[in-house]
C-alpha cells in the first residue's frame, strides 16, 4: 500500500457526520455519531466444498488503524441503500459479490443485531445459505470500485480461522461460524 493519507469529511455519500445533544437523568449530553445505512451479510455454504464462502478485500479504515491488515475476511454483504425486501437485496449481494445466483426461498434469515454502537449504530440483517457450483453464474468480485476476491475457507478449518488474530474479521463472521457451529453440530 503506498501514498495512504486521510481528509476530513466535507461531501460524504454513504455516510453522514453528526454532533447529537441530548439530556438523560437531568444532564445535558453530547455524542458525535455517523448516520449510516443498515445492510444484509450472509453466511455461504458451499455444500460439495465443505466450505465457507467469504470475501476477501481492502477496507481502508481498518488499514488507517493497523497496517498489518491488509485485507479483511467479512461475509458477503451490502448496504440497504434500496427500496427492497431484504431477502432481495441478499439475493442479489450474493450475485454482486459471488457471482451465484441464489434463489430467494433458499435464503435464511437467521437475525439481526446492531454493529457500531458507539459510532453509527447501523442494523445488519444476517442470512444464511447453502450454495453448489450448479448455482454459480459468473466470477463475482464486486461492482463499480469494489475489488472483491472470493476465499473458500474449510469448514474444518473455521474454527481455528475465528481464532487467528493475524486475519482481520468482522463480528457478523463470527457469530455466524457459531450460528452454524451450533446449528449444525460439527
Amino acid at each position: 500500500m503506498t501514498d495512504f493519507r486521510t481528509y476530513e469529511l466535507s461531501d460524504t455519500k454513504y455516510i453522514h457526520p453528526y454532533r447529537i445533544s441530548y439530556v438523560q437523568n437531568g444532564k445535558r449530553r453530547e455524542w458525535e455519531a455517523v448516520k449510516s445505512h443498515d445492510s444484509v451479510a450472509i453466511l455461504l455454504y458451499h455444500e460439495p466444498r465443505d466450505s465457507f464462502l467469504l470475501v476477501k478485500q481492502f477496507r481502508p479504515p481498518v488499514y488507517m488503524n493497523d497496517k498489518t491488515k491488509l485485507f479483511t475476511y467479512e461475509l458477503c454483504a451490502g448496504i440497504m441503500d434500496k427500496n427492497k425486501d431484504i431477502a432481495i437485496i441478499a439475493k442479489e449481494e450474493i450475485d454482486e459479490e459471488c457471482g451465484f445466483d441464489v434463489p430467494v426461498d433458499n435464503l435464511r434469515q437467521i437475525t439481526s443485531f446492531y454493529n457500531n454502537v458507539g459510532v453509527s449504530g447501523s442494523r445488519q440483517h444476517l442470512f444464511y445459505a447453502s450454495i453448489d457450483d450448479s448455482m454459480k453464474i459468473h466470477e463475482g468480485g464486486g461492482v463499480h470500485s469494489e475489488e472483491i476476491e472470493l476465499f473458500y475457507l474449510p469448514v474444518k478449518d473455521a474454527k481455528h480461522f475465528m481464532y487467528d488474530q493475524t486475519k482481520a474479521k468482522t463480528p457478523g463472521l463470527m457469530f455466524a461460524f457459531y450460528w452454524f457451529f451450533d446449528r449444525f453440530e460439527r
